[in-house]
């Protein structure tokens, strides 16, 4: 079986878990799917939600939580795999965060929801790796000039996501709810063409992962053909043992229909992909009373966002599905079962 290097880093298996949403994904479960060989990422976004005193002193709550998952995670890993984070540029504080990472000694920082362009600086003097998530070549294209212009450096690897992806996405409502007229397998050829002049202009391989869409060996063994360094997966590992989320969250994963699952607009103005529940078709009716701003995304503005994300995706992690924001990707209706990440990552990597 193909390993997956990035730079000095060695995972035995080319998975990488995606870090989703509000605390589904931070120390168990990176931890684990590290512990099995893979590159497994916390979700660096609201990670401190069960802190003490989250409602009161957030953005400190949040910085403690990540360096103590971060920790927790490598200390489950027991020196196997990668731990990776998952920042959303569009966070407020990104820079911030992105910094106690590093202190955290986390070994790998993923970053999308917008062009990622002062995370090499962020990172300058630091032996943590870096990868953009991207979604078209021309996007590949702009920050990997930018970083080589402004930072005389590159990418450590490249996330290319599609829009069969959950949570956020790098696309229009329509071409999100279109998932299948765009071409990504061009894209992904594309941007692994890219990869290749740019880590030749540095002297390095850049790694591609293919993500958005994939959940059977299949797919995976598909695009490790193509040429793919790796993929990542995230609402296969959801319907986990491990996972950090709530069984009640879980279950919506495993009793959810092709039908369910439906492209939504996010508070930020972002498409998504999302099970539609009780909350979805109440926010459509009737905007909640948002009694706190949890300062989470920059875009978002409290006085005319639908509701608020933060505590929408909080209720999601905590069970409370019916009042809750589940994102997913576009094949999670073909979960019908809770796996361990043991079982998920034997499956997924079976025909490598």
């Amino acid at each position: 079986m193909k390993n997956l290097k990035i730079s000095n880093l060695i995972a035995e298996k080319p998975i990488i878990q995606g870090g989703m949403g509000v605390g589904i994904s931070r120390s168990s479960l990176a931890g684990y799917v590290a512990l099995n060989g893979g590159v497994g990422v916390i979700s660096g976004v609201q990670i401190g939600y069960d802190e003490p005193d989250f409602e009161t002193n957030t953005l400190e709550a949040n910085l403690r939580a990540v360096e103590k998952h971060i920790k927790k995670a490598k200390e489950i890993a027991s020196g196997n795999g990668v731990i990776g984070i998952n920042y959303m540029v569009a966070m407020n504080n990104y820079d911030i965060f992105v910094k106690k990472a590093v202190e955290s000694g986390v070994d790998l920082i993923i970053s999308g929801a917008g062009l990622p362009t002062k995370l090499p600086s962020l990172v300058k003097g630091s032996d943590v790796k870096i990868a953009p998530i991207v979604s078209t070549v021309k996007a590949a294209k702009v920050i990997l000039k930018m970083w080589a212009r402004k930072d005389k450096r590159t990418a450590d690897m490249i996330v290319v996501e599609g829009p069969k992806a959950g949570g956020h996405l790098g696309f229009s409502e329509e071409k999100a709810k279109n998932a299948d007229s765009f071409d990504y397998d061009k894209e992904f050829k594309g941007i692994i063409e890219v990869a290749k002049e740019y880590g030749e202009n540095f002297g390095v391989e850049i790694p591609v992962i293919a993500a958005g869409g994939i959940s059977d060996a299949e797919t995976v063994k598909k695009y490790m053909d193509m040429g793919a360094s790796g993929v990542q997966i995230g609402s296969r590992f959801v319907a986990t043992e491990e996972c950090d989320a709530h069984i009640n969250f879980k279950n919506m994963y495993v009793n959810s229909s092709k039908d369910d699952i439906d492209i939504v607009v996010s508070p930020v103005g972002m498409p998504g992909r999302a099970i539609q529940n009780d909350f979805i078709k109440s926010v459509k009716a009737k905007r909640p009373e948002i009694k706190k701003c949890y300062n989470c995304l920059i875009p978002c503005n409290p006085a005319e966002t639908p509701y608020c994300i933060s505590q929408a995706l909080i209720n999601a992690v905590k069970g409370d599905v019916d009042n809750a924001l589940i994102f997913c990707g576009a094949d999670t209706y073909k979960i019908d079962r809770i796996s361990t990440v043991k079982e998920v990552m034997d499956e997924l990597t079976s025909l490598l």
